[in-house]
């Protein structure tokens, strides 16, 4: 294994990752709940950018359910942003020889 075009390949990849981190940051993603009655959008970094709420769970009996679905759509969004940044980063990184164990 020539270690030289290991790191020269280890470089690239590292240049890609932070244009990859770069354009996750700024990619929204969006998540559900409740039969898409709550959505949220969030950024791939994981930063809240919009709550929509269906109108018909503004009843005061509903807040308890409005709360739960919110967390719901939350995580949601979150899962949809982390599989996104996996997929992104294992395209990059995918073909580079790494040790057993090690993640990027």
């Amino acid at each position: 294994m020539d270690i030289k075009a290991l790191m020269r390949q280890a470089q690239e990849v590292q240049k890609k990752m932070q244009k990859i981190q770069e354009d996750l940051a700024s990619t929204e993603f969006e998540g559900s709940a409740g039969g898409g009655m709550v959505k949220v959008k969030i950024t791939g970094a994981g930063v809240a950018k919009k709550i929509i709420i269906d109108p018909s769970l503004m009843a005061e009996d509903e807040r308890e359910v409005l709360e739960d679905l919110i967390v719901a759509a939350f995580n949601d969004a979150k899962q949809k942003a982390d599989d996104g940044s996996a997929s992104s980063i294992q395209s990059v990184a995918g073909n580079i020889p790494l040790p057993p164990g090690f993640k990027l």
